[in-house]
């Protein structure tokens, strides 16, 4: 008995742009194969309709018809001579690789006081001499103190804060005598209070659980 041998998708050619799927791939295929150039020009027209009955999604993009023409010219490898409606795309411009982009680099160093604080750090420079920029620097001590906390909340010195101030605004902003910095129990006592949960939660949820079996233990 003769063995009919199986075709696998795996034994197929890759499909170029695998959401129109394989039958749109075949009928391109079939469209470059064709010689007489009305009649392809008549299927790749077919085509660009059914592509665009199985994306209906791309009718939200503005101008999808010229976006069907250069996936068609895709497909087909720029091999497919047809007249388009639209400039055929270049195959070496669309094949291209992006470019790289260049990575943010920041100071592993004072990772623990997140971009926040040096965005902040850096407009409380631009600002003028006075009460304003003084108060500025007071939220941003006390914010750079609760950061730090959160990264290791065994004990802080408030000097290794103002240390990091200076480093961080490249010696621009001072504290004066007049700025308070929040002592560490109160930040800590704060902090803790927040993650406190709700005992009316609990007690609520405790009631409900009497009243369950109570109903199960109800006499007859």
């Amino acid at each position: 008995m003769e063995t009919v041998e199986k075709d696998y998708n795996t034994r197929r050619p890759q499909m170029v742009i695998p959401e129109y799927g394989r039958n749109i791939q075949k009928m391109v295929e079939h469209a470059i194969n064709t010689t007489d150039r009305d009649e392809r020009n008549k299927i790749a027209t077919a085509i660009i309709s059914v592509m665009g009955q199985l994306n209906p999604h791309l009718r939200d993009i503005a101008d999808f018809k010229h976006k069907l023409w250069d996936h068609l010219f895709i497909i087909s490898d720029f091999k497919l001579d047809v007249d388009s409606p639209y400039p055929i795309p270049e195959k070496e411009e669309i094949m291209r690789k992006p470019e790289k982009m260049a990575y943010p680099q920041t100071d592993n160093r004072f990772k623990h006081y997140g971009k926040s604080v040096v965005n902040l750090i850096n407009r409380a420079i631009e600002f003028p001499e006075g009460d304003e920029k003084e108060a500025l620097i007071g939220v941003i001590v006390n914010l750079m103190k609760k950061s730090y906390l959160t990264f290791n909340q065994d004990s802080v010195d408030d000097t290794l804060i103002l240390k990091d101030l200076e480093t961080l605004s490249k010696g621009e902003l001072k504290v004066s005598d007049k700025i308070v910095i929040v002592p560490t129990n109160e930040i800590l006592a704060l902090t803790k209070t927040k993650r406190k949960p709700n005992n009316n939660n609990k007690n609520h949820k405790q009631n409900n659980n009497k009243g369950k079996q109570n109903y199960k233990k109800r006499r007859y």
